[in-house]
């Protein structure tokens, strides 16, 4: 019994993990972070976007936004031992998605100063972060 009802637990969480198939007619975008870092998909064109996963948007000029959360590494800041949590929101404004297009954004930071970069399918940079606020955490 308690077999059966772990592998029903596990059959019902990786059928919630599993993103929608894109619709041909929209443009996809993946959000990308380091393994210590999360990247959080909020809005598109000021509207709460409903899936933190990902963006899925009609082809045209968007304004993202995103969440991104990050550790700064104490040797980066002085003594402290512990590292310091940043979480920051960015915008990102694009020209010119296009529908059946999959793009990747990726997210790092230098030392407390987050960035985000937009790459179309040919790797191409088309969109870059803008931060508009942050907090320690």
């Amino acid at each position: 019994m308690r077999t059966r009802f772990a592998i029903s637990t596990l059959m019902l969480l990786s059928g919630c993990s599993t993103l929608p198939d894109p619709d041909p007619n929209q443009a996809w975008v993946d959000l990308a972070t380091p393994d210590s870092a999360s990247l959080h998909a909020v809005q598109v064109d000021d509207r709460d976007w409903a899936d933190s996963r990902y963006f899925e948007v009609q082809p045209g000029n968007h304004e993202l936004t995103v969440r991104y959360q990050f550790a700064v590494a104490p040797s980066n800041i002085g003594p402290v031992q512990e590292p310091l949590w940043r979480d920051c929101q960015l915008n990102v404004n694009v020209k010119g998605f296009n529908a059946g297009e999959r793009y990747q954004m990726h997210a790092g930071s230098i030392g407390f100063r987050p960035w985000v970069k937009l790459y179309d399918q040919q790797r191409k940079l088309i969109g870059e972060g803008e931060p508009a606020g942050c907090q320690r955490t």
